[in-house]
């Protein structure tokens, strides 16, 4: 599998590539028009935010624009673009100490803003949790409970943003309201299906679409509602009753001061990685409906897809299929070591071990594009058929490390993890097949 396994890592960092943020950044804010007496505040917060915050800044700086100051929020520490912005680190996937301490210093600085002052906000994944802190009055421990049990609900992730948004403080366009009335330009790269920008980093700067009696639904389809806090049950209860305000929808004032856009998505990923899939000679084919769903039955999909291909090829060729998307993985008690991709990739290796010869010359990779993979060290994994039987021989059960959600133990015993470390980007997953005939 060794070759293989260097094609697919040589086709995930050009995915990775394709979704270039620094110089996508730059272009945009080099399309925000600027005056000499404006002031510029930059804000900046996800897994993408030092190489966005930085190009940012250059290109302001090359308007000779005046940065006032700001607040940069990564997973990873970095240096300041400016002297002006302070950079912090906050915690992800479950906010804790940093991300409060993060999120109150947003509010201390946007204190120092003017009317006329000018705004640029920068959104990757991860920042929902990077600046989670809970409305004004709730308790910090049962926001970080919320995020917790929301990660193993199995809830999309648009569902999941559509709650956490209800109870955190800088979401649901409530950045929008604090910056108002100064211009403010919003732009993010998406790591959410269908590039909703209400979802983005649980949208702080769009007005929120949904009603919160949707969101009460969303808690009682995954037996959540009586698990949170009784605190945010009953904020959620008086807002149903209207006894408190809904979040900002798109009728309040403040978003008329406020554009935004994607600069950077899955799809750029993925045309990325099959311009360089066709470049090196493979049939390169993007799949059109995203993964979404449980991460085992989208393991299925792609097996069987694999293994249709390789039942059709011509002998000496070589297909590549490439998906993209972000599957969930529904837990019952604490989160085991593991994340989407791995277990993906462990459920399609089995899947493959099963179809045995007819799975010949077949290797898949799935990663995240942000390089990291659940709470674990790893994007993912690259396996084969021969995954499967490799954990087993390595003295683990497959079977029942794939039931418990353990793969990145499975995945470390049959040497099939991948470890890229931060790629500085994130734009959901990415999936590819390679089909040897």
């Amino acid at each position: 599998m060794s070759g293989a396994r260097e094609q697919l890592i040589d086709l995930y960092c050009a995915a990775v590539a394709g979704a270039n943020v620094e110089s996508l950044t730059a272009d945009a804010v080099a399309s925000v028009p600027l005056e000499r007496r404006h002031r510029v505040w930059v804000f900046a917060f996800g897994k993408a935010a030092h190489g966005m915050a930085g190009a940012a800044v250059t290109t302001l700086q090359r308007a000779l624009a005046e940065v006032a100051g700001g607040v940069v929020v990564a997973a990873e520490p970095g240096e300041a673009p400016s002297g002006t912005i302070a950079t912090l680190i906050g915690d992800h996937p479950v906010p804790g100490r940093r991300s409060f301490a993060a999120a109150a210093r947003i509010q201390q600085t946007l204190t120092q803003k003017r009317g006329g002052d000018l705004g640029i906000v920068l959104l990757s994944g991860g920042a929902s949790s990077l600046i989670g802190a809970p409305l004004r009055g709730m308790s910090e421990s049962d926001l970080s409970q919320l995020y917790d049990l929301l990660l193993g609900s199995g809830l999309a992730i648009h569902e999941m943003n559509a709650v956490r948004k209800r109870l955190s403080y800088w979401a649901a366009g409530r950045m929008a309201l604090a910056l108002a009335p100064a211009r403010t330009y919003c732009f993010a790269v998406s790591d959410v299906p269908g590039d909703d920008l209400a979802s983005i980093g649980s949208g702080p700067c769009v007005p929120d679409p949904i009603r919160v009696q949707h969101v009460i639904e969303l808690l009682n389809r995954v037996q959540l509602f009586g698990k949170i806090s009784s605190s945010f049950r009953q904020y959620l209860l008086d807002t149903a009753r209207g006894a408190i305000p809904e979040t900002p929808k798109a009728s309040h004032p403040a978003f008329a001061h406020v554009y935004s856009r994607i600069i950077a998505n899955n799809s750029g990923a993925l045309n990325a990685a099959a311009t360089a899939a066709r470049r090196v000679g493979f049939t390169a084919v993007l799949q059109e409906q995203p993964l979404v769903g449980s991460a085992t039955t989208a393991a299925t999909r792609v097996a069987d897809a694999l293994l249709s291909i390789r039942d059709r090829a011509e002998p000496g060729t070589t297909h590549c299929l490439i998906w993209g998307g972000e599957t969930t993985v529904a837990l019952r008690g604490p989160a085991p070591a593991g994340g989407r991709c791995q277990e993906l990739a462990l459920a399609a290796s089995k899947l493959l071990s099963d179809a045995k010869e007819r799975a010949r010359g077949i290797t898949l990779l799935a990663a995240g594009t942000d390089g990291r993979d659940g709470s674990t060290d790893a994007a993912g994994a690259v396996v084969d058929g021969s995954t499967w039987t490799a954990v087993g021989s390595a003295g683990k059960d497959a079977e029942a490390t794939l039931r418990a959600h353990e793969s990145y133990d499975a995945l470390s015993a049959a040497n099939a993890l991948f470890k890229p470390g931060p790629t500085g980007t994130n734009v959901m997953d990415v999936v590819i097949g390679l089909v040897r005939a």
